[in-house]
């Protein structure tokens, strides 16, 4: 990956904690507590923190998604994923953990007395250096690409979901990349080999009782107390979590955000214990809390990240768990349809195979527009973070589709086409549905991300044009300024003509066309409408910021409205590229299912009869084993044995 660690240079003077971010100005001048604009500010610091570990080209004002609305001309070919190119040694890594998971699959050994992957399949997947993807060459790993890594996921889910969330819980939010990205070299030489090896399986310890979409609220601290810190505090949700684990621990030291990391003893004691509770989703992994009682960490664990603090680590992480989500998702629907195709040709009613019915073609139709557009939000996403990109806002947008995608999946599209069978003990449906839901919160919570997609698309717009505006008005102590007022005026005589002028060109100049590459011309009707509205959505976006001015975060509905709607227009775009370099007819109709459904949700308007022909035809050809991907699958049988509990 080519993401800059904390040694590399940076074009951004860095950002230190007696500067007053846009968000906390914002919430000041608004009228908020001193409280709430601190912990805001505090978000947004670590953000900017992040933002000082990429070269400026690769931040988030030169993102794509960023680019793609503010720019005069949108950037198309930014939109495009390179195609996969696993370098042969690591694609025999990968290879092989797949056979280690379809064997044990096959001998009914993957799960444990507990039902949960057994220690078994975990040394074995260590074996196949499956644990060392993203550990880098010299510490025993294979350095993959993510570009390799991200689809390996959706590969890796059709075998077994779990032990391909496994892989990013331990690779990307686990102890790996925060060691591999801020890790010192003493540190990466002590945690990488074992972490690589599969000998220590990481964690990422983040979530409190109290504090979750809020980091602001965490409680646990850790106080120095000679060569080592003294844990005390409370986790909870921790996936992978066990005695001996490896665990990256974020917590406060000296009231800042900081992350230790911690090897776990390898049994409970007086200052190490799990706290167990019933969770229904992540059923088939240890999710359990973590009570730290004046728990001991050597001093020389703690990460440094240079630039920033223990917020700065932990959302570096989370963006690659992000694309790992949608990938993960994009294998997990294939099992789906992998399950309703035979049932739909095995199921009769009045006499002819459900499989020959429009509603079914329609869901496998639009079934396989959701994994497409998955694919290719994971392709882009990946393509993106190896070229160096931050990716923040990309990264969202895949984590909020993929998952949305997933969810509707699972209850419109599976559960609706087996019917009252899926609630059989026993049904990949019945059995699997907290699992299927629970990816809608996992990495952040999906409306919530929405919103930080929006805060990052409208922050150098804020900070340009509204905050010198609103600096004015505080100054001057107007509250509601009245543009015909000579004094309110005057107040803004200095901040107001460079909004003026960017107003008046935005409504005068006219939008370049974006330069597509050749395409089909369905695809080439849906990239022309997406690049067509992200560039016509500046006027709407800083309208609805000049409208509501420092009282825009209370209005989190518009915020979340807007942002849906762009992101809805990114996958548009990211999809239908995608599809233009597939040679599979299949998959291209399945991305044009997808854009023409994108459409209506966009402008409101009724399917026609040829969108209905086109999805249920599109269904009829999957049902007859036109989706390739899904070839040889067999997730579960089409009728199974009416057990009592």
């Amino acid at each position: 990956m080519a993401v800059q660690g904390p040694d590399a240079p940076a074009s951004d003077p860095t950002v230190t904690d007696d500067q007053a971010s846009f968000a906390e100005t914002a919430l000041k001048l608004g009228g908020k507590s001193e409280e709430e604009a601190r912990r805001t500010g505090a978000i947004d610091k670590a953000d900017d923190q992040v933002e000082s570990l990429f070269s400026s080209q690769y931040q988030t004002i030169n993102s794509p998604a960023h680019r793609a609305i503010w720019d005069s001309g949108l950037p198309v070919e930014l939109f495009e994923a390179k195609d996969e190119d696993t370098p042969g040694d690591i694609a025999k890594v990968m290879d092989n953990s797949i056979a280690v998971v379809h064997r044990h699959r096959a001998a009914g050994t993957v799960m444990n007395d507990e039902g949960k992957i057994s220690e078994q399949v975990l040394r074995e997947l260590g074996d196949a250096r499956y644990w060392g993807l993203l550990v880098d060459g010299e510490f025993g790993g294979s350095a993959a690409p993510f570009r390799s890594f991200a689809p390996f996921l959706t590969r890796m889910a059709m075998a077994d979901p779990t032990i391909a969330g496994l892989a990013s819980v331990h690779g990307c939010i686990g102890a790996v990349d925060p060691v591999r990205t801020f890790g010192t070299p003493e540190q990466k030489q002590r945690f990488l080999p074992g972490l690589g090896s599969g000998e220590k399986l990481s964690a990422f310890a983040l979530t409190e009782p109290g504090a979750g979409s809020d980091l602001t609220a965490m409680k646990t601290t850790a106080k120095l107390d000679g060569d080592h810190y003294v844990v005390n505090g409370e986790k909870l949700f921790i996936t992978n979590v066990v005695p001996g684990r490896t665990i990256g621990l974020v917590c406060l030291i000296e009231g800042k955000p900081a992350v230790l990391v911690c090897d776990l003893p390898p049994e409970e004691n007086d200052e190490f214990q799990l706290r167990k509770y019933g969770l229904y989703a992540l059923k088939h992994t240890y999710n359990l809390g973590i009570i730290f009682n004046n728990f001991k960490v050597p001093a020389e664990n703690m990460l440094n990240p240079v630039k920033g603090n223990g917020l700065t680590i932990a959302y570096h992480g989370l963006n690659l768990g992000r694309v790992a989500l949608c990938a993960n998702a994009a294998g997990t629907m294939r099992l789906m349809m992998a399950s309703m195709i035979p049932w739909a040709h095995f199921r009769k009613t009045y006499g002819e195979a459900i499989s020959a019915r429009e509603l079914v073609q329609r869901r496998l139709g639009r079934l396989a527009g959701l994994i497409v557009a998955c694919d290719a939000l994971v392709a882009w996403c990946s393509t993106l973070i190896d070229e160096g990109y931050r990716g923040e806002m990309e990264c969202i947008v895949a984590k909020i589709f993929g998952s949305e995608a997933q969810k509707e999946a699972a209850i419109e599209l599976f559960m609706k086409t087996h019917g009252g069978r899926s609630f059989l003990h026993g049904h990949l449906f019945g059995d699997n549905v907290h699992e299927y839901l629970a990816p809608c919160i996992y990495e952040g919570e999906g409306e919530m991300l929405g919103m930080a997609f929006f805060k990052s698309l409208v922050k150098h717009h804020g900070t340009m044009y509204f905050e010198p505006i609103g600096k004015a008005l505080a100054a001057a102590g107007i509250k509601k300024p009245n543009p015909f007022n000579p004094a309110h005026a005057w107040a803004l005589r200095s901040a107001l003509p460079s909004y003026g002028k960017w107003y008046l060109a935005q409504h005068l100049l006219p939008k370049p066309r974006p330069t597509l590459p050749p395409m089909p011309r369905s695809l080439q009707h849906h990239a022309e409408f997406a690049a067509a509205g992200l560039q016509n959505s500046p006027l709407e976006i800083s309208s609805t910021m000049r409208k509501h001015q420092l009282k825009l975060a209370d209005r989190q509905c518009r915020m979340s409205e807007l942002s849906s709607r762009v992101q809805k227009l990114v996958v548009m775009l990211c999809t239908s590229l995608y599809a233009t370099r597939q040679e599979d007819e299949v998959v291209r109709s399945a991305a044009e299912v997808l854009c023409d459904d994108l459409t209506r949700e966009l402008i409101g308007r009724r399917p026609s009869d040829r969108e209905l022909r086109r999805v249920t035809s599109l269904g009829a050809a999957i049902a007859e084993g036109g989706f390739k991907s899904i070839a040889g699958l067999k997730p579960d049988e089409i009728l199974m044995s009416y057990e009592n509990d």
